[in-house]
């Protein structure tokens, strides 16, 4: 896919029955953007399977063979030759990585301590997003950053060859600069040591140890942990199998819920604690969602989400909720307008900073399709009730999770919902339209 592709509208109207069938929704992307990473940082082959194959995923795959790991694919099954922490050469051209803001921050933390000169770009979307957060702690450890006003990509990065350990606490909840930091931590001699407030998403911790690397975490008071390794790290190869993405299974799990009559099995999804505050919010709205056949494959728990058809009632959902669901607001956002009663979603900062300023734009979304809303502070207030009437126009600005969730608006809401732009959705969801369509979603065009 092209970064420049052309923008694809849709115009979505209510499906004429309810959703039913059994689907996998496409690999993790958090978990598909590391194991890439760590198997180009590893002594030996890696194979991968179930990689997510969408644009961001093969922009790091991209980047990692610029550097200079050996990556091949054949069938499913994606074949990583390291090349060992420290060992990454010089690419001969920038980095081009596309729309994927994890992608550039974590690598940010790789790049900033082997001794080589990098420039990473991205898509108009990427570009306007902040990078100072990893710039300014990666910046610590002797490594020289380079970017326009804002701390906005390109990024020119001079990676130092004698790279000092951070100890860093993290001003807010972020599992890319902690992951960033660690990364950082795998090249320099001495202890890394990162806390953070609030537990974040831990993949990276997890396979860490898949590869062989030594992580201390311990708890902190409240809900923060200490987390620390010692460097120079040895990785040796491990083969990853990467469980379906929980995100992504956030949109054909709330159209079956807001469907009348629709039964769904969506098997083979990430239930990593740490990525199942959506999950949580749904059963306090009371969501018929069960989880079945559970499960740990490549050290990552999994189960099949079984979900039928509920009437939803309004939450309240707390702030120390977000890190596990900061992905899936403004899909949550679509549900609790369907619902009955009030519902707020609590310390909503950090989707100010997301593909887009999230936060604005599902506010757009719902209000566009007749839905009540109002912000106080970082927090979205919706005034639910059983069916908002649609018949709006969303703009997605790029951000392929909105564009998602305007079509699940659009899927269960009277009137057809059009959305300007779809074919960014490649990024993180390829054959999300065929998939949504495969349930009886009956979406045209």
């Amino acid at each position: 896919m092209n970064i420049f592709m052309q923008a694809k509208s849709l115009t979505v109207s209510a499906s004429l029955k309810g959703l039913s069938g059994r689907t996998r929704v496409p690999g993790d992307k958090s978990i598909s953007h590391r194991s890439l990473m760590l198997a180009a940082l590893a002594h030996g082959r890696t194979h991968v399977y179930g990689l997510l194959e969408g644009e961001d995923v093969l922009r790091t795959a991209d980047a990692m063979r610029a550097l200079g790991a050996t990556i091949t694919q054949k069938d499913d099954v994606w074949v990583i030759d390291g090349r060992g922490v420290g060992e990454l050469q010089e690419p001969s051209d920038v980095l081009d990585m596309g729309n994927s803001g994890t992608a550039a921050r974590l690598l940010s933390g790789i790049l900033s301590t082997h001794s080589i000169y990098t420039v990473m770009t991205g898509d108009a979307s990427l570009r306007s997003r902040p990078m100072r957060r990893v710039m300014d702690p990666l910046s610590g450890n002797g490594a020289q950053f380079w970017a326009r006003e804002g701390g906005r990509l390109p990024l020119s990065i001079r990676g130092t060859a004698e790279a000092k350990p951070l100890e860093y606490r993290l001003p807010i909840a972020s599992a890319q600069v902690k992951s960033a930091i660690l990364l950082a931590g795998l090249n320099a001699h001495g202890v890394t040591v990162v806390e953070e407030p609030i537990a974040t998403r831990d993949h990276t911790e997890n396979m860490f140890r898949h590869f062989g690397v030594s992580v201390d975490v311990s708890e902190l008071e409240g809900n923060g942990r200490r987390i620390a390794l010692k460097g120079p790290a040895r990785l040796t190869a491990r083969d990853v199998i990467v469980p379906g993405d929980p995100s992504s299974s956030a949109f054909p799990l709330v159209a079956a819920l807001l469907i009348p009559g629709s039964d769904v099995l969506i098997e083979n999804v990430g239930l990593n604690p740490l990525r199942t505050g959506l999950f949580t919010s749904l059963k306090e709205m009371g969501a018929d969602l069960t989880i079945e056949n559970e499960r740990i494959e490549g050290g990552e728990p999994v189960g099949d989400l079984h979900v039928r058809a509920s009437q939803l009632k309004g939450v309240d959902v707390p702030p120390e909720r977000a890190p596990s669901m900061i992905d899936e607001y403004p899909i949550l956002a679509v549900a609790c307008a369907f619902a009955q009663g009030q519902s707020r979603l609590r310390g909503l900062e950090e989707l100010r900073v997301k593909e887009s300023d999230r936060l604005a734009a599902t506010v757009a979304l719902l209000e566009a399709n007749g839905a009540s809303t109002t912000v106080e502070g970082d927090d979205l207030i919706i005034h639910g009730f059983q069916t908002p009437l649609g018949g709006g126009e969303v703009k997605t600005h790029m951000d392929h999770r909105l564009a998602m969730s305007a079509i699940v608006m659009g899927l269960a809401a009277q009137k057809p919902v059009s959305v300007d732009d779809t074919a960014f959705i490649e990024t993180s969801f390829p054959g999300f339209v065929d998939l949504m369509n495969g349930l009886g979603a009956g979406i045209q065009g």
